[in-house]
């Protein structure tokens, strides 16, 4: 998304990209009834009220090993926002951010395109940022490597990143402003967008638990991830140059792209024998330890 961050600015020169103190925060924020998500200027004014939230604590699907690619990435996120990014944010974001306008040539960005989408995978802009990427992550991520294998799991993430990025910087150099190609791109959760789209093929029959406020509720996940991926749809529709309006607002088509992308992988490993899913009657014996 586009947020507005206290970080230090670089060269205002038009072949340099443009200042951190705008970038594209790639978040998954509240999920089943967003309110802030897509409507705010910076990721400390995330904060909707709860009755409209909705947080993700378990699935209740029990993994048959232990997920060690899921949880290597989440500490990953975390060494790399603690030890990198937290003692000089915005030069940290500047430098391992992506930059759409690298794509075509229309401006120079610190690392080359082809390193800096995976870097970016790695960059957060903020603790509530990160936190919320990462339990998306932790809850979702587990059963997905669980059905895929630990190495195709790996495989796939960094995919449904790479898939997330290229669409948003399709989009944004197709029907953005050449300050938006400019805007550093950052945050995990195209590639778990990907996971989440991935998950509601295999396990479309698990149930949710989550917080709305205080209160604990559980939904089936067709119905959670279904809705959040409607709202993510719409939002692009609709959302793409909302960062005129509001100064800021989602990469919306990232996550697009990596939720759909998980679904036709899912979908396609499914088909080849490669992957199960909870639904998977080979499986039921399995999954009800």
């Amino acid at each position: 998304m586009y947020l507005d961050c206290a970080a230090a600015g670089v060269s205002a020169n038009r072949r340099e990209p443009g200042s951190v103190a705008r970038y594209h925060a790639l978040r998954l924020g509240a999920a089943v009834f967003p309110h802030c998500v897509g409507e705010v200027t910076d990721a400390r004014d995330c904060v909707a009220d709860d009755a409209v939230r909705m947080l993700p604590l378990s699935d209740g699907v029990p993994a048959r090993s232990f997920p060690v690619v899921n949880v290597a990435i989440i500490v990953a996120n975390f060494a790399v926002w603690i030890l990198y990014e937290l003692p000089h944010l915005g030069v940290a974001i500047h430098h391992a951010s992506f930059y759409p306008c690298t794509v075509n040539g229309s401006c120079h960005g610190p690392e080359p395109w082809a390193v800096s989408w995976i870097t970016a995978m790695f960059l957060h802009g903020s603790w509530d940022h990160i936190l919320g990427n990462m339990l998306f992550l932790a809850v979702f991520g587990k059963n997905v490597e669980d059905a895929f294998g630990h190495l195709r799991y790996l495989l796939f993430y960094f995919a449904g990143g790479l898939a997330a990025t290229v669409l948003q910087t399709v989009m944004t150099l197709l029907a953005g402003s050449a300050a938006d190609a400019r805007t550093p791109n950052l945050g995990a959760s195209g590639a778990i967008a990907a996971v989440l789209g991935a998950y509601f093929i295999l396990y479309p029959n698990s149930r949710v638990l989550g917080l709305v406020g205080i209160i604990p509720l559980r939904v089936p996940a067709m119905f959670f991830l279904g809705f959040w991926f409607l709202y993510q749809l719409w939002e692009a529709n609709f959302g793409l140059l909302n960062a005129k309006a509001h100064g800021g607002g989602v990469a919306f088509f990232a996550h697009v792209g990596g939720f759909v992308f998980g679904v036709i992988a899912a979908k396609l490993l499914i088909a080849s024998g490669q992957a199960r899913g909870r639904s998977d009657p080979a499986t039921q014996g399995a999954w009800a330890q």
